[in-house]
Parts: structure tokens; sequence; C-alpha cells
């Protein structure tokens, strides 16, 4: 018998299942792979990477041979095992249609991976030419994307393995060399994921970067306009001071001789930093 089922509807089929398996549903101590003596039982959280979805859903697998049952955790997993499982049931054994089933889960991912490294590269070329329109958010984002994605390979990779080894002789030997294949498949799904990992890392880093020589390209105006009204400051600060006998003032050419001069100091400080590459 093959069925698919939400873990509230368990019970439908309980007479075809080991009493086991409702206390692991129940209970929701399952880890990704079990296997005993006459059924195998699996469980990962299923994740889109082909769609913009970021919710996470839990299934479970039971499979022994005579019956195969998917149960899922909301109608949003039932809907993508149907989707994935649509015509499987029919002319093949349990652990054919388990096998196909997988083979429709990992379809498209390497595609996927490779539009997700497009979207890193853009997201570096547009950081260097126009490093203000992109926002520390979209470098979240990119990063909690590739977390996920690595947390739903990890998963699958270690079931492959489980499933590999075939410790109860529930597969044949042919769908178990099938799946350890699949399993290498996964891993370079998952090795994918690292680099892409490491390259948003390094582009927060790069980010990061390009803050820190803006913040120090202001810093250094600051201090440019600081020293050129340093002098004025100076000049101001002087002829403030209440000395009596101050000559320049009394001097018909006094205060145009202070605007040139003070004209002049600034002249001169703006060409010399320009000369210095400063401003």
């Amino acid at each position: 018998m093959k069925d698919i089922l939400l873990f509230e509807n368990a019970g439908k089929v309980s007479g075809f299942m080991d009493s086991h398996v409702f206390s692991y549903i129940n209970e929701g101590q399952t880890e990704s792979f079990e296997a005993f003596e006459n059924f195998d039982l699996l469980a990962f959280d299923y994740y889109d990477v082909k769609s913009d979805s970021v919710k996470n859903s839990k299934i479970m697998i039971y499979i022994d041979r005579e019956d195969l049952f998917f149960f899922c955790e909301d109608n949003s997993s039932i809907s993508a095992v149907t989707r994935m499982t649509d015509s499987l049931f029919e002319n093949r054994t349990n652990e054919e249609a388990l096998y196909a089933f997988f083979v429709r889960l990992l379809k498209g991912d390497m595609d996927s991976l490779d539009a997700f490294e497009q979207k890193i590269g853009a997201h570096e070329n547009a950081l260097f030419s126009s490093p203000e329109h992109v926002a520390v958010k979209t470098i979240s984002e990119l990063r909690k994307e590739l977390l996920r994605r690595k947390r739903y390979y990890e998963q699958l990779v270690s079931i492959f393995d489980e499933m590999s080894a075939n410790d109860n002789g529930l597969l044949s030997d042919n769908i178990a060399r099938r799946i350890a294949v699949l399993g290498t498949r996964t891993d370079r799904f998952l090795g994918a994921v690292v680099n892409l990992q490491e390259n948003v890392t390094q582009m927060r880093e790069a980010y990061q970067s390009q803050l820190s020589i803006k913040q120090n390209e202001l810093m250094k105006l600051f201090t440019v306009v600081t020293v050129i009204f340093l002098p004025l400051t100076l000049i101001v600060g002087w002829y403030g001071m209440n000395f009596k006998f101050m000559p320049e003032l009394y001097s018909p050419f006094g205060y145009p001789a202070v605007i040139f001069v003070s004209v002049a100091i600034v002249v001169w400080l703006i060409w010399y930093f320009k000369k210095k590459k400063w401003l």
C-alpha cells in the first residue's frame, strides 16, 4: 500500500505499520534516518529551493516491503509530495518509488544553485560599482538563504548515506547503489552551497571595507576643512584681543590686508592639499 497523509491522519494506516512508528510521529523523535528490522523510517525538513518560499515542512517516510507512506506536516508539503510522486506509485515497487521520489526532489537543484550564484555575482558587481545600492539586509538575506540550503542538503546527505548502507537488507543492491549515487550528487550540491557561503562572506567583508573607505574619506574631508579654517580662526582670535596698540587697526589698508591674507591662506592651502591629492 502507498499513501500520502498528514501527521494527524497517521492513524488511518495504523494497521499497516509497526506500533513504534506512532510514538516517533507523536513525540517528534525521529532522526534523519533510522533502520529497524523490517522497515526504515526517514525524516527531513523539506525546503523548496526552487521557489521564493523560506518555509520548512517536516516530511516523514515509512517504508517496508509491502507499504510506503509519506507523512507531511502541512498542506503545502502534502501538495509538494503529491506533485513529486505523481504516477510514481504505478507499476513500481516501494523502493523504486522512493528512489524516483528523491530523484524528482533533487531535479533542477543545480540549475537553482547556478541561478543563485549569478544573483550573488550581480550583487558583487553592484557592490564595487555603487556600494550604496547594496544594503546590509541584502547580504544578510543571502547568508540566511544559503544556511537554509546547507542544512537541507546536510540532512539529505545523511539520509542517503544511511540508506545506501542498507543495514537491514530492506533495499535491493541495485537501489542501494543508486541511492549512493544520489548521495554523491547531493554532496556536490552541499559543496556548491559552502563555496557560495564563502563568496557571500567575502562580499560582506568587501562591503565593510567599502564603508570604511568612505568613512575615512569623510574624516579626511573634515580634517582638511578644519585645517583650512584654522588659520582664519587664529586671525579672528588675534584681532579679538583687547590690546590698545595694534597699528594696523588704524591703517586705511588694514581691513583689506587682513581679507587678502585670509583669502591667500585659504587658496594656498587648497592648492597644497590638491597637490598632495588630499582633496
